[in-house]
């Protein structure tokens, strides 16, 4: 069995999923690193709960993840074309993950990132049943420019629209905008604003900033960071994120989450980290060749969540980038 099937195996004895017997679920991104775990618990439910499992999907499933979605309807279309919902049916729950979660990825596709927070999340509202249930999968981005840690749901950033990330940011915050317009029009909606997930379930080529960094330390000698590393995150391992998520959208009393994790961790730290399990050093750079745009500081309070539903039971940074390697070294050896 897979490590992602073993994971969620565990963790969806963490949660009633009652709520999904007999009904509908459609995950859109679900090939991706939340995707993937979510269609994971919700293959290991179908049977017992009889649930109607729909994946939509970009590209075709890698076949590492091929027995997680043996039991799925896909659905194979642009999200961002209008015409892909018309033959669609009605679910009762709908999962909105689709997106470009890597800066390299939005930044190259600015108006498909805009126009799947936006226009897509209409379209998807519009096949949702009314006494149905909808989570938008926004994100930590909203609080770029706002220098704090510790930030909270009722803070917000201060970028401005032209922002080189304005693309994601305004997105998502549209996103929301919409999700609050359709509550008020009587639909059960949550939010739950992303913060750094990682763990196994990505692609090769991933460019978010651990997995470049396994990467590079996996093909070189030397990890070499882009600047100097001294921007501040927080990360949050795939199994903990999902299993707030369902939280989250079964069994929320309020709209907006932050989902993130506690291991308050510098870049160059985290380099180091993994340079440790693999044995490799870690390289400063003498010239600064970052990302545009890139916060100095992505570190979210998740004292809402913890206060419904307790502390998660973190797994370790270390322990997370231990699995992380083994999954990547995986994909290198498929």
């Amino acid at each position: 069995m897979s490590i992602i099937k073993n994971e969620t195996l565990e963790l969806i004895k963490n949660i009633n999923f009652n709520q999904l017997k007999n009904k509908s679920v459609l995950i859109t991104g679900a090939s991706g690193l939340v995707g993937v775990y979510l269609i994971s618990c919700l293959s290991q439910l179908k049977k017992s709960h009889n649930i109607k499992i729909y994946a939509w999907v970009k590209n075709d499933i890698n076949h590492l993840f091929s027995e997680i979605f043996e039991d799925c309807i896909i659905i194979k279309n642009d999200i961002c074309d209008d015409k892909s919902f018309v033959d669609l049916p009605n679910f009762d729950y709908i999962i909105h993950s689709a997106g470009y979660a890597q800066p390299t990825k939005f930044l190259e596709n600015k108006i498909k990132t805009i126009t799947l927070n936006t226009t897509s999340t209409i379209n998807l509202f519009n096949k949702l049943n009314k006494t149905g249930k909808f989570l938008f999968v926004s994100t930590s981005e909203l609080y770029s420019g706002y220098e704090s840690e510790n930030i909270k749901e009722h803070e917000i950033g201060t970028t401005n629209t032209n922002h080189p990330r304005a693309c994601y940011i305004e997105g998502k915050r549209c996103g929301e905008s919409i999700c609050y317009s359709y509550k008020d029009e009587g639909y059960d909606v949550k939010i739950v604003r992303l913060s750094l997930a990682y763990g196994p379930g990505t692609k090769l080529g991933d460019q978010r900033v651990m997995n470049s960094l396994i990467d590079k330390g996996l093909k070189n000698n030397t990890i070499e960071l882009m600047d100097s590393g001294d921007s501040i995150r927080t990360y949050c391992y795939i199994t903990n994120v999902i299993e707030m998520m369902w939280n989250v959208l079964l069994f929320g009393k309020e709209v907006l989450y932050n989902v993130g994790g506690d291991s308050k961790i510098t870049i160059l730290e985290l380099a180091n980290l993994i340079g440790e399990n693999l044995n490799k050093q870690v390289s400063v750079p003498t010239t600064q060749n970052g990302l545009v745009g890139n916060p100095k500081i992505v570190n979210i309070s998740i004292e809402k969540y913890i206060n419904e539903f307790n502390l998660p039971n973190f797994k370790s940074i270390n322990d997370g980038i231990k699995t992380t390697i083994n999954w990547q070294k995986i994909l290198y050896n498929d």
